[in-house]
């Protein structure tokens, strides 16, 4: 099993705009091929950052980030981060063009410089059946984000990450800020996805119950740093890190897959 992305001894530090703290303070961690790594820790511990370090949309004030073993020093690796990795972000009302239609929203992607050279029929295709694969009426293309649910708007957000094909996906907390009554949906279609397309994934959460949901390692951050690692089955029986425990301990005491959470 071949490792994706690695990161060793990543340092950021945020200005004093943010509070002038370590946002990442020595952070070493690898993602294997067909992993799907939680990345837990409270608010403000550093998953985020860690994330977007991670798809080369932050560069760390030290350490190293590599790519399939290229370091994202070098512009080609970076190029090839660009192909084979997306994102979903967290609120898709921000990450949605309220301006731009779905179809030419989720197309977008694919007229990169980076993306394959693709016919215009070749991109409707490709809308179609990505729309189809997260649970959309390709007749909808047309519309703008405005006219969706919150779900909704998700599900597109998740169609615009996966129409490039992407080997890896970086999930940025995409259900927290929809209503309760939808995570569900949505998770369980992240989960349906990535086990059909056969995905790399890094789920980022600050709920361990989502993370039981889709994932099948953990790692827990706080303040910046790594502060526990290993499969999730083991971490949830035997957690070693007090932040561990206290993550656990806040797990509400419902079904994540039940269809009314």
């Amino acid at each position: 099993m071949s490792t994706q992305i690695e990161v060793e001894d990543l340092h950021l530090h945020l200005g004093p705009h943010s509070g002038g703290i370590d946002a990442l303070d020595g952070v070493s961690l690898h993602v294997d091929e067909g992993e799907r790594l939680g990345l837990v820790g409270e608010s403000g511990s550093g998953k985020s950052t860690l994330l977007k370090v991670m798809m080369a949309l932050l560069r760390p004030d030290s350490g190293v980030v590599r790519f399939r073993g290229r370091s994202l020093s070098d512009n080609e690796a970076v190029r090839d981060v660009r192909r084979s990795v997306a994102m979903v972000f967290q609120d898709p009302r921000s990450s949605l063009d309220p301006r731009m239609n779905i179809g030419r929203a989720i197309t977008e992607p694919l007229r990169s410089p980076v993306a394959r050279t693709m016919t215009r029929q070749e991109r409707q295709d490709r809308l179609a059946k990505v729309m189809m694969d997260v649970g959309l009426d390709p007749e909808s293309a047309t519309r703008f984000p405005h006219e969706f649910s919150g779900g909704q708007r998700q599900r597109i957000a998740i169609a615009r990450a996966l129409v490039t094909q992407p080997d890896i996906l970086l999930a940025d907390e995409p259900v927290s800020a929809l209503d309760v009554s939808v995570r569900a949906q949505v998770l369980n279609l992240l989960n349906d996805l990535v086990r059909q397309r056969g995905l790399t994934m890094v789920f980022v959460s600050h709920d361990l119950a989502v993370v039981r949901h889709l994932c099948d390692t953990v790692a827990v951050m706080s303040r910046g740093r790594v502060v526990e690692r290993g499969r999730l089955s083991d971490v949830y029986r035997d957690p070693q890190h007090e932040v561990t425990q206290e993550l656990l301990t806040a797990i509400p005491r419902i079904r994540v897959g039940d269809s009314t959470h």
